[in-house]
């Protein structure tokens, strides 16, 4: 499949879908001779209002030093089975569902975010919200929700999520 795409964005956030979303991502990218963002947004609602001053400058450090390994090993393993290079990583810390929706495809000129189906129960996306929802309401450029791995499997937890 071709198209007009030329800069996507996946963010990744540790789990099985995102990690789907960025093979399929990779491909889709390399198909169609496109750039590759990979993003991990770090929370800081989990902080605080704006860390508060009550997290120090190491437990920072320590989390980006974490999430740059994660990324750089996450990327090493596309690209062996892609074949894609034109690949960059990048970290951002605030509210997920802005970043991804609106903040970095604004600054990165993002025309196709490609986001991997929430992970979570009924009863969180009811309590907190899906963050791939949010994106598909808000979006300003094309979003893709993935469901499945490259072999049109579905993850564990989105195959059994069938209760509530």
């Amino acid at each position: 499949m071709e198209s007009n795409y030329k800069t996507i964005l996946v963010p990744v956030d540790g789990s099985n879908q995102s990690e789907d979303a960025l093979a399929k991502g990779a491909q889709f990218a390399k198909n169609n001779d496109a750039h590759l963002d990979v993003l991990h947004v770090l929370s800081t609602q989990q902080y605080g209002y704006n860390y508060g001053g009550m997290v120090d400058g190491d437990v920072i450090n320590n989390l980006v030093e974490d999430t740059t390994d994660y990324l750089n090993k996450l990327v090493d393993k596309i690209k062996k089975e892609s074949g894609l290079e034109d690949i960059s990583i990048h970290i951002r810390f605030g509210n997920p569902k802005t970043v991804i929706s609106m903040e970095f495809p604004r600054d990165h000129k993002s025309d196709l975010i490609i986001i991997g189906a929430t992970g979570m129960s009924r009863l969180q996306r009811v309590l907190e919200g899906s963050v791939s929802s949010f994106v598909d309401r808000n979006a300003k450029c094309d979003v893709m929700v993935i469901r499945t791995n490259t072999k049109n499997k579905g993850s564990l937890s989105t195959e059994v999520d069938i209760s509530l």
